[in-house]
Order: structure tokens, then sequence, then C-alpha cells
């Protein structure tokens, strides 16, 4: 008995682990639909945030930010956190934002796990009532 109640909650921690938002997140090119980056996702202070950790395309990767404002003006885009903010809300996270570190433009977010596939993150950017839906993918490794 003893031994299945171990297996149970084995199973109940790791499915658990498998329906958030944390960890590692292949984007997309939207007109290529090349592989661009791996975004990793975390929580600091109670909030979630995201930051470019890898950079396919190695004539990128020692760019610097020259579109952002602020404090992320000029920084290296490897490494920078362009997701900024989020909060849990039911089943989405929102109240935060994502920077396109290619013209530097900030967009309402929300992020939610596809209702079909938990390895699927639904990203969605808002400019008023317009948006515009990406689909990354969660690292294996």
């Amino acid at each position: 008995m003893n031994k299945y109640l171990i297996v149970f909650i084995f199973l109940i921690s790791f499915s658990g682990n498998a329906q958030d938002v944390f960890g590692q997140w292949i984007t997309v090119d939207d007109e290529t639909k090349e592989k661009k980056s791996i975004v990793e996702i975390f929580k600091r202070d109670g909030k979630v945030f995201g930051k470019i950790i890898e950079i396919f395309d190695a004539s990128k990767r020692d760019l610097p930010c020259v579109f952002c404002n602020g404090i992320d003006y000029n920084k290296p885009i490897l490494g920078l956190e362009i997701i900024k903010n989020m909060k849990k809300d039911d089943e989405y996270y929102r109240k935060g934002t994502v920077i396109n570190p290619e013209n530097g433009k900030t967009y309402k977010l929300r992020l939610a796990l596809d209702n079909d596939n938990n390895d699927i993150l639904q990203v969605r950017g808002y400019i008023g009532f317009f948006y515009q839906t990406q689909y990354w993918e969660r690292v294996m490794r």
C-alpha cells in the first residue's frame, strides 16, 4: 500500500509541474516558422518573467536592443527580460508585458498553456482590441 501511495504522490507532483508555464520555451519566427530563440519563464517576487537564454542565429547573439526604451536600451538581447510582471488570473497569466527586441515595441501579454497540449504555450500580445498569438514549444531536455 505504501508503495502505491509513493507512486501516486510522485505522479501528482510530476503532472503538476507539466501543467505550468514555467520552464524553457522555443520561440518561432512568425513569417519563416524557423526557430529563433529559447525563452526561460520563471517566478520572481510573486510575478512571472521571461528572458532570452539562447539565440539560434549566431549572427544575432551579440546584438544589443537598440530599439528598446528605458533600462533595456542597448542591453544585449541575449539575457534580456522580454516578459515582465505577469500575474496568474484563473487559467491565464496576465497584467504584464512583452517586448519585441527587434523593434522595441511593448505589448500587453496573456500566457496560457494550450488546452490540448501542455507542451505548447500560447503567447498572445495585445494592442487595444487587436492581438497576435504565437505558439511556443516547451524545451524537452
